[in-house]
């Protein structure tokens, strides 16, 4: 069995996680970092720092400003980590890019396997839609999460604009009176109930609209994707490794 330490295991996805991880027949969580250590069936501690057990890869779906421990804690011990947390600035990108040259590091800002298929299907289609169609991202996620737009959005969005030869610009939100310009990508982020995660992409052209969406039924298919990643990183050679990984491994 692959032995976990589950980073954030008491928030909504670690409850997800921990439930799904009793089932499986290759990964044991043995330890969980989180400040509410309740109706746990492995040890909690409050700080990852002083957790003193063997584990062969840490999990992470916590907040940003955890990131300083999980370096230093994963650094010490040579432990593979699974970055899941989303919201994280440019300097913590480029701590978690470090970081891979030490040790090997999976980052990822959406566990879901269907959503990283359609992040390779914009690959494909962006460049060749790009001319004739304008280029808008929505997304919607329940009223408790912090960071807008999502990671994913950003995903999809970065995946857009590295597909295309062209100065495009994000436009987070639209407010005034100026007229939408061909190279911009909107990003349009909505927060209510208890929406799980929904994902959309639009190419809107002259007669004709193109969409491409996501809908996240329920919170297991991260939870899914996340135990995939983690048997993945088993073993595992210093250095970035993404969800593009998991999925070509399976085709």
């Amino acid at each position: 069995m692959i032995r976990m330490l589950l980073n954030g295991c008491n928030g909504k996805m670690g409850k997800v996680i921990s439930e799904m991880a009793k089932a499986s027949t290759t990964i044991e969580i043995v330890a969980g970092v989180d400040r509410n250590s309740s109706n746990l069936n492995y040890p909690c501690y409050d700080s990852i720092l002083e957790c003193d057990i063997d584990v062969d890869v840490i999990l992470d779906f916590s907040r940003p400003d955890a990131l300083i421990d999980l370096c230093k804690y994963s650094k010490e011990k040579n432990t593979p980590i699974v970055f899941c947390t989303t919201g994280y600035s440019a300097e913590q990108l480029s701590e978690i890019s470090s970081l891979s040259s030490e040790i090997p590091v999976f980052h990822s800002a959406n566990m879901s396997i269907g959503i990283n298929i359609v992040n390779n299907i914009l690959k494909s289609v962006s460049k060749m839609l790009y001319k004739d169609f304008d280029i808008e991202i929505i997304e919607k996620h329940h009223n408790q999460k912090v960071d807008a737009p999502s990671g994913t959005a950003l995903l999809l969005a970065n995946t857009i604009k590295a597909s295309i030869d062209d100065e495009t610009v994000f436009t987070n939100g639209r407010d005034g009176l100026s007229k939408r310009e061909h190279n911009e990508i909107g990003i349009h982020a909505i927060r209510g109930g208890n929406i799980i995660g929904d994902h959309e992409v639009i190419f809107a052209g002259k007669g004709e609209c193109i969409e491409i969406k996501h809908t996240a039924i329920s919170r297991d298919v991260f939870a899914i994707g996340s135990l995939k990643a983690c048997e993945f990183m088993y073993g595992k050679d210093k250095g970035m490794y993404t969800m593009d990984d998991v999925i070509n491994l399976s085709l």
